[in-house]
């Protein structure tokens, strides 16, 4: 067993296709819909955990991975909760910039500013 398996509880494959493919996605869409209905961005933080509570209980019923990894489930969950957080604040950014265009410009996918005069 590697050092990989060891620490996330299974394969690098199933990590990639399983946790940033698959949950990933179902976190970045979870971070959109919160920013979309204006919530904080503290609000991804219960969602991100249990995308990652399920991300381990998939790994664990699909392709035999370790279903009671703490190391595993934490790594997981960091990783949703990345892409989660990320999605919100890119899109609240395109809200900001949208909604309020008389007063803030885009500055970049995460950030916008005042407008000037």
């Amino acid at each position: 067993m590697s050092l990989f398996e060891t620490l996330f509880g299974t394969t690098p494959a199933v990590f990639l296709g399983i946790t940033v493919v698959f949950m990933g996605g179902c976190a970045i869409m979870a971070g959109q819909a919160l920013a979309r209905t204006w919530r904080p961005l503290w609000h991804v933080l219960p969602y991100g955990l249990l995308l990652g509570a399920a991300n381990r209980f998939l790994v664990y019923a699909l392709f035999n991975g370790q279903f009671l990894s703490l190391c595993g489930y934490l790594l997981g969950a960091a990783t949703l909760l990345l892409l989660a957080a990320s999605a919100h604040r890119a899109t609240r950014a395109g809200q900001m910039a949208s909604q309020y265009p008389w007063l803030y410009k885009r500055a970049g996918w995460f950030r916008w500013t005042e407008r000037d005069g």
